[in-house]
């Protein structure tokens, strides 16, 4: 991969980049970022970003849009090669591996680092199948009707769908279908769970289905999800990220940056001040 070498100037103060380092050195991490920028052409997205994702935790990304939380989640299961000229310096772990190294196959990492999308998007195959075609690709050779209906269940999808696996997924509610997409994600056994802003397109009661599934989740996974909806990162994260033009401003246990900011940006941010 090519490689820059010169660096955007930086907008985070000294000071601020101080306490980052302090908060980021206080959780050891499943998957890491160390020192992460990322580029579209010339044109830095993310700009030395070092964090680390605790394991079997929710971690929340916040920040204004366009601050480039997308693209560090992408970052993470190397989604962005798939759409462009992308460009990446630093070093994301999973664990001890880099998964930018060469020789790191980009398949296997997908395959231990699961991603869900804002907008549900299954297959237009039976649900059945939805579940099964990434295990059947990767060569499983277990029950496929058990391992179907266990990713259903951890999903809180299999007592609504039982009777219909061989219907359309396209069929199925729009929650529905964002938890089938998540059963489909679980299938390959990932060691992560990435999810980009999964309940925006969602109704209120979906949301919280989707909030209570992650929250049974993290006790078997490491799960980093973005958000623009302060709420939802109160409710169901254990750390927070706060992102500002591609820049980490803070991180910390969600509890002590949505009551106790170390920093003004970070106030005003998640107070409504901001600008």
């Amino acid at each position: 991969m090519t490689m820059f070498t010169t660096e955007p100037k930086s907008s985070i103060s000294s000071r601020e980049k101080a306490l980052e380092k302090k908060d980021v050195a206080s959780a050891q991490g499943k998957l890491s970022a160390r020192d992460v920028s990322i580029y579209y052409g010339s044109t830095a997205a993310i700009r030395n970003v070092t964090l680390e994702i605790p394991e079997r935790k929710v971690t929340a990304i916040i920040g204004p849009s366009g601050c480039g939380k997308s693209t560090l989640l992408r970052a993470f299961n190397r989604m962005n090669e798939l759409v462009g000229d992308v460009r990446l310096t630093g070093q994301v772990l999973l664990e001890e591996t880099d998964i930018y190294a060469p020789g790191v196959d980009p398949v296997e990492v997908r395959r231990r680092i699961g991603m869900v999308f804002q907008k549900p998007n299954p297959f237009p195959k039976t649900i059945y199948k939805n579940v099964a075609w990434g295990p059947k690709i990767n060569g499983y050779r277990g029950n496929m009707d058990e391992l179907v209906e266990d990713c259903l269940r951890r999903a809180a999808l299999w007592d609504e769908v039982k009777d219909k696996l061989n219907k359309s997924g396209l069929e199925l509610s729009g929650g529905q279908q964002q938890r089938l997409c998540i059963a489909r994600a679980l299938a390959t056994r990932p060691e992560v769970l990435l999810l980009d802003e999964p309940a925006s397109a969602l109704d209120p009661i979906s949301t919280a289905c989707i909030e209570e599934l992650l929250d049974q989740l993290k006790n078997e996974l490491t799960i980093a999800i973005v958000t623009h909806n302060m709420q939802q990162a109160a409710r169901v994260s254990d750390h927070t990220a706060f992102l500002y033009v591609g820049e980490l401003v803070e991180f910390g246990a969600t509890e002590q940056l949505f009551t106790k900011p170390k920093l003004k940006r970070t106030e005003d941010y998640i107070t409504g001040r901001f600008g």
